[in-house]
């Protein structure tokens, strides 16, 4: 009793503790990781306002001086002391962070105190003063190797940490070890103690006989066919299902199992390999076979047997037990077939789909000579008759100029759009903010004094091919300026939305021309084209390229509009991390 009373004690209250102490440096080690991670991401953060600051510059440089530019220009001056000030707030226990941070202010404010020089010499139109100033800011202040050192300083505490949290691991798992054991040595204590206690009770052979009766009444209740065959493999028992499947007198004591079934049981090596279950104590577990049973019925069944040892006997018993698949087996038969049929399927569209592509890619380079003969024949015409051509005969050969020209275009476009589906993707992080100010300074090259109103909301960093994705983004706000070309004010939207899965929705909205709903399907097909050509310009492939695209990515296309009241193109990407997994 005094052994009980101690090992439930160290059972109940060791791992009350255990788990205590635990929990404590669980929350600890969670708390030095956040901090670690929010001193490295805030170290981070401070290199790239001063980066974003120098981008800014250079493009006030380059001529680009609206507004947002400037802002950004100075946004390393607003934003970089209180950022290094709450950095050195966050490392106040750290004597070594606080020099590393120490050196990273000094190249910061002298960065940030270069950059100002710049941004006042290139509003004094001094462009060559504020490129050096630039330049300088540049080379005698670097950041670079402050920030890797605070953050490589994280990572080191950060390792500190995490050895001294699997010491006390190690240190709970030992504990636990130890109430494991005591666990243990309480379970024989009361295994021994039941023992004894049983040992002096006298069974009751009522008892035993109904427990028998019981068991019998359950044997003889399941539908799976189940035998016991003595060393001689004479039956000793079956139950209904075993009798009825293979037509037994249930009053006859004993058969021979070679005998039952009309032959069922006649397979030479299943009776060899039952006989070794018997003497080897080997265990048969799904033999598959097929038998004719007493019904004139072929039967794919699956046998399994075992030896058992007989309280009441010295030689041991078979217990055997067989399973009708017959159809399950038809099913599975089934499904291999449409596999191999959809396999079949599968490799087909493959084949096809590379077929047309390599037939678009050959026929877009053979086009290529009849073009350059048309267009280099029409000149030499036109050359050849000088002055003798009249108005008409002018007309005709810039038609065919003009006509061969087009054809070169969409020859060009194909090709584009054949490769898209060739070329292998070239995953990296992607900044789909930058990606749209790209495409939105490239529509806005050629539009003259129209005025267009841009909404743009904040986008993420996506995982994807950066130079497809450049493409997805020009056609579509390429898109949107051309088409909203009549309206006096172009208003033009692009937003980001989460999904329920996690993906994320991106959309380009106008209040341009739209479109008819009914031909939406034919907005992402390859030359297909909603207005004529004299209205808006254009070739008809660049919405097919943009579908090819997202595709590839795992993401998807569609598009919504009315007639004269614009339209809105939505395209889903997944959202992954850096590593390539789904968030």
């Amino acid at each position: 009793m005094a052994g009980l009373l101690l090992a439930v004690l160290v059972i109940v209250g060791l791992p009350y503790a255990v788990t205590l102490s635990n929990t404590h440096g669980t929350q600890k080690a969670v708390g030095w990781v956040i901090h670690s991670n929010a001193i490295k991401a805030l170290t981070y953060q401070i290199a790239y306002v001063v980066r974003d600051s120098d981008a800014a510059a250079y493009r006030l440089l380059a001529g680009d001086g609206n507004d947002l530019t400037r802002q950004r220009a100075q946004r390393a001056g607003n934003e970089a002391p209180g950022l290094l000030q709450q950095l050195r707030a966050m490392t106040s226990d750290n004597a070594d962070q606080q020099v590393q941070i120490g050196a990273l202010e000094t190249n910061v404010n002298g960065h940030i105190t270069l950059m100002n020089q710049a941004l006042s010499r290139l509003q004094q139109a001094d462009t060559a003063g504020a490129r050096q100033s630039l330049r300088d800011a540049g080379d005698l202040f670097k950041i670079n190797a402050p920030i890797s050192s605070i953050v490589q300083n994280e990572d080191s505490l950060l390792r500190d940490r995490q050895a001294a949290a699997g010491r006390e691991s190690f240190n709970t798992t030992t504990v636990l070890a130890t109430t494991a054991l005591a666990q243990l040595v309480l379970l024989i204590i009361i295994v021994i103690t039941s023992e004894r206690q049983i040992g002096r009770r006298l069974v009751a052979e009522t008892r035993e006989s109904r427990a028998e009766l019981r068991s019998q009444l359950i044997l003889q209740a399941v539908r799976e066919p189940i035998a016991l065959f003595d060393e001689n493999l004479q039956s000793l028992m079956a139950n209904t299902a075993f009798c009825e499947l293979y037509g037994l007198d249930p009053d006859q004591r004993s058969q021979p199992l070679a005998q039952m079934g009309q032959g069922a049981w006649s397979d030479t090596v299943l009776l060899q390999r039952l006989t070794d279950v018997l003497l080897r104590d080997r265990e048969l577990w799904d033999y598959d076979m097929i038998q004719r049973t007493v019904d004139g019925v072929d039967r794919h069944v699956v046998i399994n047997a075992r030896r058992l040892q007989q309280e009441d006997a010295s030689m041991p018993a078979l217990l055997l037990t067989v399973s009708d698949v017959t159809a399950r087996a038809l099913v599975e038969q089934q499904v291999n077939e449409l596999n191999r049929q959809l396999e079949g399927k599968v490799t087909q569209v493959s084949d096809v789909n590379r077929e047309l592509e390599a037939f678009s890619y050959s026929v877009s380079h053979d086009l290529r000579a009849p073009l350059r003969h048309i267009a280099g024949f029409a000149r030499k015409l036109e050359h050849h008759l000088g002055e003798r051509i009249d108005e008409k005969g002018r007309h005709h050969i810039e038609v065919i100029t003009s006509s061969a020209q087009r054809m070169a275009l969409l020859i060009d476009d194909l090709l584009v759009f054949s490769r898209l589906g060739r070329g292998a993707l070239r995953l990296q992080a992607v900044d789909m903010q930058s990606m749209v100010d790209e495409a939105r300074a490239l529509a806005e090259s050629g539009i003259g004094d129209r005025r267009i109103v841009w909404t743009v909301a904040p986008l993420p960093m996506v995982i994807g091919d950066e130079n497809m994705l450049r493409t997805v983004w020009q056609n579509l706000l390429g898109n949107a300026v051309k088409y909203t070309g009549q309206c006096e004010v172009a208003r033009i939207e692009v937003s980001v939305e989460r999904q329920r899965n996690g993906d994320y929705e991106f959309t380009v909205a106008d209040n341009g021309a739209g479109f008819d709903m009914q031909y939406a399907d034919k907005l992402f097909g390859v030359f297909q084209r909603l207005h004529r050509p004299s209205e808006f310009p254009g070739n008809g492939i660049g919405l097919a390229n943009v579908r090819r695209i997202v595709v590839r990515h795992g993401g998807r296309v569609w598009a919504e509009g009315e007639m004269g009241q614009g339209a809105r193109f939505h395209f889903s990407l997944p959202a992954v991390d850096l590593a390539g997994a789904r968030t």
